[in-house]
């Protein structure tokens, strides 16, 4: 079965509607009694003269509800569908409505002064503060941010992100020359000494794994020695190598004027000045700098870090119990706690929410007052008509029934006064 239009409208739309429809009623049934009393009047008159009252007021009625609803019919339609001129005015000047409602709401609300005013008396950041401060509105924001935090990263697409990181790191990691930010950083750390104590962790380090690995000597120079050299020889070069290197480390350890120390920062100085310096040193560091960013190796690597971290995230933004969400949910609670109770935040807020605002007004209310125009610009006639009727119609046809009373009582008074002075 097809659906009217009546079935499309929304419940509330279809209340207005049934609403409407009865006060027509009422107002057509006030024109009805008032057409009765005329009849009545009109043929009891002469044997009756007090019906001459009657037919008056009837007469009053009549004309003040035929008047009225002339009236409120022109605003919406052509009355009887006669082309009468200033008839159907909403549909023929909708667009001119439309905007002169923009206008209207331009000048009297989204003016500086009166924004700024009831902004200026309204306690924003001290209720905001206060309906943060609860824990069941601290949770609802955070479980709002959650769920939109958790679109975007599902809307997210990996590839997309992972050119966006490529191109960052191209622009920022990979155009860039580090050869001289690298050389004066590592000049000033060697003028510091700084770098001593990344010595003496590598000395200890060595000296930990050397330790820990003897089997490891074992052969590495005996083996090129000549077949004929006996194996006592052969150990005994394996353990003297050794024993070597300990010591060499433990000295390094223990002088911290060791020849290797300062063989190290003589080093560091040559690599800082020729960083700084030598175009030979800074682009074999370009050259290793671009074979580490561009190997596929890498990109695999960073692609896989964004699966995990975006999966991770995901996973956290779900879970109402997860770090993250009980992260999330304290601090909007403390930034409740704070704006309720913290009297200069508040000034500071509500000063900056203020300036934002009349910023905003003052340069874009043509913008917001175009949204009314332009809307109503599109709205098809016939359904704006529609529309503005169900909204305002049942309260217009009042206008039709006070015009019934008021018309009754003035040709009651118009005739009383007329056959008193008149006979």
């Amino acid at each position: 079965m097809a659906r009217t239009p009546f079935d499309l409208l929304s419940p509330a739309d279809q209340d207005r509607r049934r609403g409407l429809r009865r006060m027509k009623a009422v107002a057509i049934g006030a024109l009805a009694a008032t057409a009765v009393l005329f009849l009545v009047g009109f043929v009891g008159q002469d044997s009756v003269p007090a019906l001459a009252y009657v037919r008056a007021a009837g007469e009053g009625g009549m004309v003040g509800a035929l008047a009225d609803w002339f009236a409120v019919t022109a605003l919406f339609r052509r009355p009887l569908g006669l082309p009468i001129p200033h008839t159907a005015i909403i549909p023929t000047r909708k667009d001119e409505i439309g905007r002169s409602l923009g206008e209207f709401v331009e000048t009297n609300f989204l003016s500086e002064p009166v924004v700024r005013t009831k902004l200026e008396a309204t306690a924003i950041s001290a209720r905001l503060g206060a309906w943060l401060a609860e824990p069941a509105h601290a949770d609802r924001v955070a479980s709002e941010g959650a769920a939109m935090a958790r679109g975007v990263l599902a809307a997210l697409s990996d590839d997309d992100v992972q050119d966006v990181i490529e191109s960052l790191a191209r622009e920022h990691l990979i155009a860039p020359d580090w050869g001289a930010p690298i050389g004066a950083w590592l000049q000033k750390l060697v003028a510091a000494d700084a770098h001593r104590g990344a010595v003496d962790l590598a000395a200890d380090s060595i000296a930990t794994w050397l330790a820990g690995n003897r089997a490891t000597f074992d052969g590495l120079v005996s083996r090129r020695l000549p077949s004929w050299v006996p194996s006592l020889a052969h150990r005994f070069v394996d353990e003297t190598v050794y024993r070597e290197a300990v010591a060499f480390v433990d000295a390094v350890r223990a002088d911290p004027d060791h020849p290797a120390r300062a063989a190290v920062t003589g080093y560091l100085r040559k690599l800082a000045e020729n960083l700084q310096h030598d175009e030979v040193t800074r682009a074999k560091l370009s050259s290793a700098k671009e074979a580490v960013f561009d190997s596929p190796r890498v990109r695999e690597l960073a692609g896989a870090a964004w699966g995990t971290a975006k999966d991770g995230l995901m996973r956290a933004l779900d879970d109402p119990a997860s770090p993250l969400r009980t992260r999330l949910r304290e601090l909007i609670a403390d930034v409740g706690v704070r704006l309720s109770t913290d009297a200069a935040l508040q000034a500071r807020v509500d000063g900056f929410i203020t300036e934002a605002a009349v910023f905003l007004v003052d340069r874009y209310r043509h913008d917001i007052a175009s949204l009314i125009t332009d809307t109503v610009e599109r709205w098809d006639a016939d359904e704006t008509t529609e529309k503005i009727e169900l909204m305002v119609g049942r309260d217009l046809q009042y206008i039709r029934l006070n015009g019934t009373v008021v018309g009754a009582l003035a040709g009651v008074t118009i005739y009383a006064i007329a056959h008193a002075f008149l006979g």
